[in-house]
């Protein structure tokens, strides 16, 4: 006997196991130095950054201790640095759909801080209805438990026109979008969206707490910054030669914002993506270096888990359903098999202990293949395309 009080849900437990796998792979990673040389350059009175990428002749660079970067550093020493190669482009940069419960409680993690648990229970009271002035108990928000992006054809209306009326018609799409669920969505309801477009997250204020507001904003901006013209972007990459050496440079600018005038999405790691302006620069262009520096760098085990990444990596493997992400977390946490380090989860060594128990004696079910593949056919069964009776023999007889 471990420990008295203890549950091993088959759902549960896989997402345990996946804590573990996790955590046991940042015990044994290994760091690997190495290292890069990053330049400032000087065009006219604007400075950028570049990297070195490799020589001249197009082979890349691998720089693995200070001996090697210190060399390459003497080599550039009184280098005279030229524009070799400019291209020039646009991106579009498209919205993120609408919510669907995962991924709420992934941003609400994200930009709020806020557990699954404390999500799903406030989007439960913006959902059954806050009393507003003029209009009494008013749902503010459509059903929170769903895995369908599906937007009803009368929502779809309001919000363009709600779009055009505050923004502009040059922030509408050329023509509507729509997303596409995953194949094993239930579609039993609509994405999660504002249920009146026209009660912006300023009007309804004064009737929410604050919870209740920084989540009804969330949505409300999200779903309609969803139906909006895509961002566009402006992009320059450039190489720069110096002594037989190629510094690579990229940057953009925004040329149109569209949705992004209302909502981006969050990161689960900071500094995914930086914005970094160029000047304008011409092939050809001779420019000054202000600066050649040395940076030692270390390889980074994988990230610790936190709520809004298990979320994410529970729906990815088909574990588990939009009504059971938040307590599969609940649960463990509950039972001391994991605990909250700031925003990370961690296995404890119950866990660690309860997660080899089930994975010696319950190999077959402590997997997440087998987990999704349950989950498939409890869909199936609930469809009537597939027999009860049988899935039932066939789990029993390796359970028994």
């Amino acid at each position: 006997m471990v420990k008295s009080g203890l549950s091993a849900g088959w759902v549960q437990t896989v997402a345990l196991k996946l804590f573990v796998d996790r955590e046991r792979e940042i015990e044994k990673f290994v760091a690997e130095e190495f290292w890069t040389i990053d330049a400032k350059f000087l065009k006219g009175r604007k400075t950028f950054e570049a990297k070195l990428y490799g020589t001249a002749s197009g082979e890349k660079i691998e720089i693995n201790n200070n001996e090697t970067a210190e060399k390459i550093k003497s080599n550039l020493e009184g280098a005279e640095y030229r524009v070799v190669n400019i291209k020039k482009g646009k991106r579009n940069k498209q919205p993120a759909p609408p919510f669907i419960t995962s991924t709420l409680q992934q941003e609400a993690a994200r930009k709020l801080g806020f557990t699954g648990q404390r999500t799903m229970r406030v989007a439960q009271q913006l959902y059954e209805g806050v009393e507003i002035s003029g209009l009494g108990t008013t749902g503010l928000i459509t059903y929170m438990r769903t895995d369908s992006l599906r937007i009803s054809d009368e929502a779809r209306r309001s919000a363009k026109a709600f779009i055009a009326s505050r923004y502009g018609e040059k922030y509408l799409p050329t023509s509507d979008r729509y997303f596409k669920s995953k194949s094993s969505a239930q579609d039993a309801h609509e994405a999660i969206r504002p249920a009146v477009i026209d009660l912006t997250p300023e009007k309804v204020a004064d009737a929410l707490t604050s919870d209740q507001l920084k989540l009804y904003k969330l949505i409300w901006s999200r779903f309609i910054a969803s139906l909006m013209s895509v961002c566009v972007q402006n992009t320059t990459n450039a190489d720069i030669e110096g002594n037989g050496y190629i510094f690579k440079a990229s940057g953009y600018e925004v040329a149109f914002d569209g949705f992004t005038v209302l909502y981006e999405e969050g990161k689960d790691n900071e500094g995914d993506e930086v914005k970094s302006v160029l000047p304008e620069l011409e092939k050809g262009d001779i420019l000054k270096d202000k600066s050649i520096d040395l940076n030692q760098h270390f390889t980074q085990p994988p990230f610790r888990y936190t709520e809004a990444s298990l979320t994410k990596a529970l729906e990815e493997n088909g574990i588990g359903r939009p009504s059971t992400y938040a307590p599969i977390v609940t649960n463990i946490m509950s039972r001391s098999y994991v605990e909250r380090q700031k925003k990370q989860l961690i296995p404890t060594e119950l866990g660690k202990v309860v997660a080899d128990l089930m994975a010696e004696y319950f190999e077959f079910i402590v997997n997440v293949r087998f987990t999704a593949g349950m989950e498939t056919n409890l869909d199936e069964i609930e469809e009537g395309t597939n027999d009860w009776v049988k899935t039932l023999e066939d789990f029993y007889k390796k359970f028994s």
